[in-house]
């Protein structure tokens, strides 16, 4: 069975906005970048998809854009060619080598994950706590900005019962992020 791996930039006090913590630096990007090689398949949700979308897919013309810096490329390179499911009720189609998912929400990933594989990878907000509520994300992995945001939106924000983890792994960067990887202890819920 293919793991579910839950990534996402989040501030000390738990803001998940991508424009509320740290700049990427080269190396965030690289961490980024291997995740990406890692993962067999990224799951996204409508709003993670488009705005994913719209600053990583490779331009018609086949050349990046200018404003990119060469430590970027990577990441860039990575997030274009993988596989994509995109969880959407509203979206009538989806291209950028994705393909729509509908319907039961855990019958599917269910699925997904049966097939073989190293693992999938998803990010944003809603989605994963919705999947994290079915008991469906094996491994969480935050990147720890030095920030305090003050505002937007929360990790995991509306869980109806507390997930307990367990603690896999800790990386510092020299930016002062520290990249912490967990999976669930105990029972599925965590509770107790």
């Amino acid at each position: 069975m293919r793991p579910l791996r839950y990534s996402i930039n989040v501030t000390l006090d738990g803001c998940c906005h991508h424009e509320e913590g740290l700049p990427p630096d080269e190396e965030s990007m690289r961490f980024w970048a291997a995740e990406m090689e890692r993962a067999d398949a990224l799951l996204f949700g409508r709003v993670t998809y488009g705005m994913m979308e719209s600053a990583w897919r490779r331009p018609a013309t086949g050349s990046w854009p200018g404003w990119m810096a060469e430590w970027q490329l990577p990441f860039a390179e990575a997030i274009d060619r993988a596989k994509k499911y995109v969880v959407s009720s509203t979206l009538a189609e989806v291209d950028w080598n994705a393909e729509l998912v509908r319907g039961d929400l855990e019958h599917a990933v269910r699925r997904l994950k049966q097939e073989p594989g190293d693992g999938l990878w998803v990010g944003g907000v809603t989605l994963p706590t919705a999947l994290a509520e079915l008991g469906l994300i094996d491994e969480y992995e935050f990147l720890m900005q030095p920030v305090v945001a003050g505002r937007g939106p929360r990790l995991l924000d509306g869980l109806r019962e507390r997930l307990r983890l367990e603690l896999v792994e800790r990386r510092e960067f020299r930016s002062g992020v520290v990249a912490v990887r967990y999976r669930p202890a105990g029972d599925a819920t965590g509770i107790g």
